[in-house]
């Protein structure tokens, strides 16, 4: 390959990553902007929470449609659209002058990020061939979805405190816009060979409907309860669409999503520890942004700034991820990953009434870091290990999906149990301060289970993917 070309291809990497970053740090920086958003538009407790919810739902469940898209349609053209989307809706959210406005464009804003991401993955590992430089590049990626939700939380402290919450938002535009020129320019058009253009309308119609209807119900049942009935109504009405997805799968002759996918044996362990990596990281990130502002008392400024340690780290971290990756394979890695991510949430499990960043944070902080990098890094590639060019698209919608859903799950049972847990300790006469660093310690106990479980699953599922993987050569899982 030529000089040129390989240069080529970095850029393309560093275009669609720029635009996954935002995605991803979207999901985040929104956090601790909400007091300010809710004191100048007037917006009730109840109603605040649909800013952060109403993303959530879009983003999670579009992944899939927009993956299998920008197969059938071409990875360029759905990138395009989807950054235009985000873009338009980055603008209106920070213009948004009520409630309506502003969660109506963080709905839109998602849509635009579940078309934006898988389609950039899909861009990248079709770009370069599977084996180390795959690796490199799946590295990089690593390190900006790693670091996306820390960073998004040290931005929007930043942001909120020096310019303005609106400007948690508007700094999507020039952003996008320079992405969408440099895009539209640079990135070369792909296409799955597919031998058909055939679209499941009805499989894509079940599916997003099934999955935005799964994210509503987990996100709301910590308001509502996980037992009431319409937590247990929304759902079984998730289960029935889903089920009634993978009938029409079954006898489509041109399916949204090929289950015969799932006989990768790579590609259905990275989804089964995507789903228990994204519910430790999003709880995680969650727990502590609440644990710093209601209880230490710390200004959104500071919150953020102190969330630098955790998002810079991740960047020198995946560099050496990937790295062992390719030689060793995903197997050991991940499972490294993940009893680094376990022994920091076992720090926090001791987190006191009283905290100060040195000692009680900043350690974990790092230590958070390396597991997070270690962990999300060799999943990603594991996702590819084995998925074909024409069928990229689906496997980073999947992979997306995955690591959303269970980014939902984690949040949604993280603040159930710190909630019950504080509620009952007040009722019995604790000081706020203390019952809430209790129900913290509760949630991060949890979380702990769930990051064990991904060590567990990786071991299991990803036995025979550990062999070297030499220059040159290419990884695969044993048969």
């Amino acid at each position: 390959m030529t000089p040129d070309a390989s240069d080529r291809r970095w850029l393309t990497l560093a275009i669609v990553g720029a635009a996954f970053f935002m995605t991803v740090l979207d999901v985040a920086i929104v956090n601790v902007a909400i007091p300010s958003i809710q004191t100048d538009l007037h917006i009730k407790e109840q109603t605040v929470q649909w800013v952060i919810t109403a993303y959530a739902i879009t983003f999670g469940g579009f992944l899939l449609l927009g993956g299998r898209m920008a197969d059938l349609l071409g990875r360029r053209l759905i990138f395009l659209i989807g950054l235009t989307l985000f873009t338009v809706a980055s603008l209106t959210c920070g213009l948004a002058n009520s409630s309506g406005v502003l969660i109506t464009s963080r709905a839109a804003q998602g849509l635009g990020a579940a078309i934006i991401s898988p389609a950039a993955l899909s861009i990248v590992t079709t770009t370069f061939g599977e084996g180390p430089e795959r690796n490199k590049a799946l590295g990089i990626w690593g390190a900006l979805g790693g670091s996306g939700a820390a960073a998004g939380v040290l931005f929007g402290g930043i942001l909120t405190k020096y310019l303005g919450w609106e400007w948690i938002f508007w700094v999507n535009v020039p952003v996008g816009v320079l992405v969408f020129v440099l895009a539209a320019t640079l990135v070369p058009e792909s296409k799955a060979d597919l031998g058909h253009r055939r679209f499941d309308a009805a499989g894509a119609i079940t599916v997003t409907s099934g999955l935005a209807l799964l994210v509503y119900a987990i996100s709301k049942a910590p308001d509502v309860g996980w037992g009431s009935a319409r937590t247990i109504l929304l759902l079984l009405g998730s289960a029935a669409l889903l089920a009634v997805f993978a009938v029409i799968e079954l006898r489509s002759s041109a399916p949204l999503m090929p289950f015969r996918i799932f006989r990768l044996r790579t590609l259905t362990a990275a989804n089964v520890v995507g789903f228990l990596l994204g519910a430790v990281i999003f709880a995680n990130f969650f727990v502590l942004t609440l644990y710093v502002q209601q209880v230490l008392g710390w200004s959104a400024l500071k919150t953020g700034v102190t969330f630098l340690a955790t998002a810079g780290t991740t960047v020198i971290w995946a560099g050496v991820a990937q790295a062992l990756t390719t030689r060793y394979g995903p197997r050991p890695v991940i499972v490294t990953g993940m009893l680094v991510l376990a022994v920091a949430l076992a720090w926090y499990t001791q987190i006191p009434v009283d905290g100060h960043y040195w000692p009680d944070l900043l350690p974990a902080y790092v230590v958070f870091a390396l597991g997070l990098a270690f962990a999300f890094v060799p999943v990603s590639i594991a996702a590819f290990l084995q998925v074909e060019s024409h069928e990229a698209g689906l496997a980073s919608g999947l992979l997306n999906t995955s690591q959303q859903i269970g980014g939902a799950i984690g949040v949604a049972v993280a603040a159930t149990i710190f909630t019950s847990h504080a509620t009952s300790l007040l009722a019995s006469g604790d000081t706020p301060a203390q019952a809430f660093t209790s129900g913290y310690q509760r949630a991060f106990w949890a979380l702990l289970v769930l990051a064990l479980a991904g060590a567990v699953a990786a071991f299991v599922l990803l036995r025979g993917t550990e062999a070297p993987v030499k220059e040159g050569e290419t990884a695969h899982a044993a048969a």
